[in-house]
């Protein structure tokens, strides 16, 4: 019998599954791709039988292929925090989403596994920048705070590998660092050991230093927003230096806007920290958005949607 492993190529998707997996050894195909790739389940084949096992990506961008492969038999479990729409009620399909401002992915197959992986559930919140849920979820693995600070890296860095619009643009394929990190149980072992840790540190570090350097575009009480250039480093910093910005001053939303080579733009935004709603209904005004209530996306807004882009952004928050 086939079985799939569904990820979004995250660290919040790329760790709830190292959870599960860690705990439920499983011979599985995975699908996955870069952090904007969601509709995943389109590259799952109809099989009577098989079973799925989906993580960290909207059930409602992948409602017809989930509902193809319900009726051709097949057996789903799905875990996700964005926004699901209608959940289908079917005898082979088990569900365990919940749409919290503060709760990722990682999280919810920690409470499923009741903490048993609970570190890699840590690493994967702090990649999805739910610094204080992360922090809270620690407390029961007594960690100094110098270990706490080298999960909360791992989380940012595994979470900065998922930017780019195609793989090409990562430092590794997700699926090939999810299977770098798989023979961990314990992620400061990755650290420690896996030469993967110091290429993702030190190409954030420089792809960071550049993207810190582009002053804003709209900076008033409430915004900030920042249009970085059709550049690969652009790409791969986007979100995680809106998640730096959205931690540096939490009472204001943030818009990244990179420069798209085709034309357009691809958009991060993050709803305030201090008030984590409203990121997912903004972002869904808009033909290629989507995400969840305290961080979202456009994956393709054109030129001459810029103006209306910052009129709801501004009117949003």
């Amino acid at each position: 019998m086939s079985h799939y492993d569904v990820f979004n190529g995250d660290a919040d998707g790329i760790c709830a599954l190292q959870q599960l997996r860690l705990a439920e050894p499983v011979d599985a195909v995975l699908v996955t791709g870069v952090k904007r790739e969601i509709d995943l389940l389109r590259q799952v084949p109809d099989a009577a039988g098989a079973s799925v096992t989906v993580l960290d990506i909207s059930l409602d961008k992948n409602r017809k292929d989930l509902e193809r492969l319900l009726a051709a038999g097949a057996r789903v479990r799905y875990f996700d925090h964005h926004f699901p729409g209608d959940i289908p009620s079917h005898s082979a399909l088990k569900v365990h989403i919940e749409t919290l401002p503060d709760k990722g992915t990682s999280l919810l197959v920690d409470d499923y596994l009741k903490g048993s992986q609970r570190a890699w559930a840590v690493v994967g919140t702090f990649g999805d920048n739910f610094d204080e849920s992360a922090r809270r979820a620690a407390e029961p693995l007594g960690l100094p705070e110098s270990e706490i600070a080298k999960l909360r890296e791992l989380g940012i860095y595994i979470n900065y590998n998922g930017y780019g619009p195609s793989v090409e643009d990562l430092h590794f394929a997700p699926q090939e660092l999810y299977r770098r990190l798989h023979p961990y149980a314990d992620p400061l072992a990755f650290i420690a050991e896996d030469a993967a840790f110091a290429a993702l540190r030190d190409g954030y570090a420089e792809d960071m230093e550049q993207s810190r350097a582009v002053a804003p575009e709209l900076d008033d009480a409430g915004h900030r927003l920042f249009v970085l250039p059709a550049e690969p480093w652009a790409r791969r910093a986007s979100g995680v230096l809106a998640n730096e910005l959205a931690q540096a001053e939490p009472e204001k939303a943030h818009a990244i806007l990179t420069r798209l080579t085709q034309g357009g733009f691809v958009v991060s935004v993050r709803a305030p920290i201090a008030r984590p709603e409203g990121a997912d209904a903004l972002c869904r005004q808009f033909p290629t958005g989507g995400g969840r209530k305290a961080a979202a996306g456009i994956n393709d807004l054109p030129e001459s949607g810029y103006d209306a882009f910052v009129a709801a952004f501004r009117a949003a928050f």
